[in-house]
């Protein structure tokens, strides 16, 4: 599988490590790459892609990775976006709405317990609707938001993948995770790769990375 590399990006060791450990082999996509030959999967990772200049995500949709990135989606590759990866998956409209600053205008570290909305996307097939997973964010822009008509084509659809049990941002309806008609493309805004290991205070992450990875969670 690949990992998206963008200046600025500072989480792909962490989802390199994450999905080693559960038996993928993991190599670097550098944002100028415009093929994805051999590979299977593509996350988009954490970090500040080219300094969030104008906003997060706004100046990497236009790398010409993306171009190769948005082909892979529509031939129904597996397609992850975390944090600023998902930021960047709505700017380039791969996925719908948009990221905007959390309520209250403050930066969030913190633990944040996610309950499963829906099991037809490729991060959460593993998992079960209502269950309960403990996975950190680390966000500044981080709130969900949409139009009235795109929520409820999301809502229609069973596009809202997770929800944040107690909302930490403002997002709406308590949003954290959202996947394109398909399934196939999923954005979420905590980091499942920082949830692999109980050392790390959960290894909840491996219920939906080994899901996108269509890989035991716990082998």
């Amino acid at each position: 599988m690949g990992v998206v590399v963008f200046p600025g990006s500072n989480c792909e060791y962490d989802a390199v490590i994450a999905v080693e450990a559960l038996g993928a082999t993991a190599t670097f996509v550098w944002h100028t790459a415009t093929k994805l030959d051999g590979v299977d999967a593509i996350i988009l990772p954490g970090g500040f892609a080219h300094g969030d200049y104008l906003r997060p995500g706004a100046i990497a949709r236009f790398s010409p990775v993306m171009a190769a990135v948005a082909d892979f989606a529509a031939a129904g590759g597996p397609v992850l976006g975390i944090c600023n990866g998902f930021q960047v998956l709505t700017e380039a409209s791969l996925l719908p709405g948009a990221l905007q600053k959390n309520r209250g205008l403050t930066f969030l570290c913190q633990p944040t317990t996610l309950v499963v909305s829906s099991t037809r996307s490729v991060l959460t097939r593993e998992a079960q609707v209502g269950q309960e997973l403990s996975i950190p964010i680390n966000h500044f822009s981080g709130s969900f938001t949409c139009d009235d008509d795109t929520y409820a084509s999301l809502v229609e659809n069973d596009q809202i993948v997770l929800r944040y049990r107690e909302n930490p941002n403002g997002s709406r309806d308590d949003i954290a995770a959202v996947c394109n008609l398909d399934g196939n493309v999923v954005g979420l805004m905590p980091h499942p790769e920082r949830a692999i290991s109980a050392l790390l205070g959960s290894e909840d992450g491996r219920v939906l990375l080994g899901g996108f990875l269509g890989r035991p969670a716990f082998a």
